[in-house]
């Protein structure tokens, strides 16, 4: 039964009462959008998964669809509306609808609903009062260091903004409030945001821009997708797409439903494959309008001849460089944890902190790991050993068969190998024949490459503890950094000849102009690989 209270009209109430009643309706409201904006952070989250059943993830991937749970509901839906299902039918009809041709001109709609969207808002005052109101990015988000870009941006006075920095910088998530910022206050303007490599756009750029939208209050603004990845503002039908340039097809196949695309963010610059690779992707992406910003951010990689590192140091007058470090963020918002990684690191391996977390380009020529040092590992020394860890790298011919056997002392993040044993033309059971004549028993765990679940398997039947490595974008990337950071990786080159030579002998691929690219070259790195299998759990762990 309504309370007879709750009858009196607003107008006949007192000013406290008044003050009382929106206080109360604020906060519930505030409660309410409050679970709704985690439901949608959880949902997003789950659909954005892996599928687990895996009877469904080998038939998503086996027709090159991401194995999301997303997918696997538009996959049931599918399956529903074959079935006779109309609803589903008419489901799929309209998520569609803006790709059907037969539906009008895809532009001509969307400037119809712009049109009728305003005379909405002008016809019912109530709904504009609803709808959010967005000031800006609060000042309270942004770092001191980059305050000067916020009024740069807005004034206009560069078209390029490139921002190296070391870890914790909070460069990127800078520039991801600035992409939403610039599509909040330029209706006819749309984003790219682009990696090297478009396995790895998922868990690191895509995850930073929903984390923006959440930052800023946008959530009921902006509808997320994976399959296709974007973006979308759902008042004016804005896209923010994401592409990665091992596919160049798809980044000229860009189509904006209106307006132009004026935003284009270049995130890990140094993994690209050369300036002229970048200046070639600019081309393509940016095209009409009057303004354009364009966002370029990286660690610089040790080595100076990086075609990045050098880039920055070549004046242009429609560029602005800004570099930023860990130091120049509130400690409140790294935390204790990540502050005492980068003391300790600074303490035991001065020049891996200086480039890791000072962003400082220190290296000398190409070569990938200059913590390696050649000696003889005693009997003594390995008898010491506590913590044992053992790899594989699966091979026939003509790359080879590669285990090895290693003692990482955290303590000291000093990586120790000193056994080894290589060949060629051998199956699955007479390397692991081999390997129990060098005192490899079942009780002795094998990290091996996953890619051959069949060997591994063989492995199991023949007495060995083997496991397959996890893996997954981003993890060569981090492993190699993770030994890169180590304070000292010793190697017997007596007992280990072929892991002494591939260490030593590593280094970063040229371009054209013979500037160092630093992204990892795939070859003469068996042992290398059998090194970050061994130590699969240790490195992933840190970067979890």
């Amino acid at each position: 039964m309504a309370n007879e209270q709750n009858l009196i009209p607003f107008g006949q109430r007192s000013e406290k009462e008044e003050r009382e009643m929106r206080s109360k309706g604020g906060k519930k409201s505030g409660e309410t959008r409050r679970r709704k904006a985690n439901f949608r952070k959880t949902l997003n989250a789950l659909l954005t998964s892996q599928v687990e059943i895996e009877s469904i993830k080998e038939f998503l991937e086996a027709n090159g669809v991401d194995s999301t749970y997303e997918s696997a509901v538009n996959l049931a839906m599918i399956q529903k509306a074959m079935n006779g299902d109309v609803t589903a039918y008419n489901a799929i009809r309209d998520t569609l609808g803006e790709k059907r041709k037969a539906d009008g001109d895809l532009r001509e709609q969307e400037a119809k609903i712009k049109k009728l969207n305003a005379e909405a808002k002008a016809l019912d005052p109530v709904r504009e009062v609803a709808e959010t109101k967005y000031t800006g990015i609060p000042s309270s988000m942004i770092a001191p260091v980059f305050a000067p870009v916020i009024f740069d941006i807005e004034e206009r006075n560069h078209t390029e903004y490139v921002f190296p920095g070391g870890r914790g910088s909070t460069k990127s998530s800078f520039i991801s409030l600035n992409v939403l910022d610039l599509i909040m206050k330029n209706d006819d303007m749309h984003a790219v945001v682009m990696r090297q490599v478009a396995d790895t756009l998922r868990g690191s750029v895509y995850q930073q821009m929903l984390w923006a939208i959440e930052a800023l209050g946008l959530s009921e603004d902006f509808h997320a997708t994976v399959s296709p990845m974007e973006i979308t503002r759902i008042s004016t039908g804005q896209k923010i797409y994401f592409r990665g340039a091992d596919d160049p097809g798809k980044v000229k196949s860009i189509k904006v439903p209106f307006g132009y695309i004026g935003i284009l963010w270049l995130e890990e610059l140094d993994q690209f494959t050369g300036p002229e690779s970048v200046r070639k992707i600019e081309q393509s992406v940016i095209r009409g309008g009057e303004y354009a910003y364009i966002f370029k951010s990286f660690n610089p990689p040790k080595s100076k001849g990086n075609w990045a590192n050098k880039y920055i140091k070549i004046p242009k007058e429609t560029r602005l460089v800004t570099h930023s470090t860990y130091m120049d963020i509130p400690k409140k918002w790294l935390g204790k944890p990540f502050l005492d990684e980068a003391e300790f690191l600074k303490e035991v391996n001065p020049a891996a902190y200086d480039n890791e977390y000072m962003g400082e380009a220190n290296g000398n020529g190409g070569q990938v790991f200059d913590n390696v040092t050649i000696r003889e590992i005693t009997d003594e020394e390995i008898a010491q050993f506590d913590r044992i860890y053992n790899g594989v790298d699966w091979g026939w011919y003509p790359d080879p068969y590669h285990f090895g056997r290693m003692h990482y002392d955290a303590a000291r993040m000093t990586l120790y190998i000193f056994m080894e044993y290589r060949c060629n033309k051998k199956g699955n059971k007479e390397t692991a024949e081999e390997l129990k004549k060098r005192g490899i028993t079942g009780n002795d765990l094998i990290t091996c490459d996953s890619a051959e679940e069949k060997s591994v398997g063989d492995y199991r039947a023949y007495g060995l503890l083997a496991r397959g490595a996890e893996k997954g974008p981003g993890s060569v990337d981090y492993s190699m950094k993770w030994l890169q950071s180590l304070r000292e990786i010793v190697i017997d080159n007596v007992r280990c000849p072929h892991t002494a030579e591939e260490f030593l002998d590593y280094e970063y691929e040229k371009d054209k102009e013979g500037n160092d690219i630093s992204s990892y070259p795939d070859k003469n790195n068996h042992a290398i690989d059998m090194v970050r299998y061994a130590m699969n759990s240790v490195w992933k762990h840190r970067g979890e």
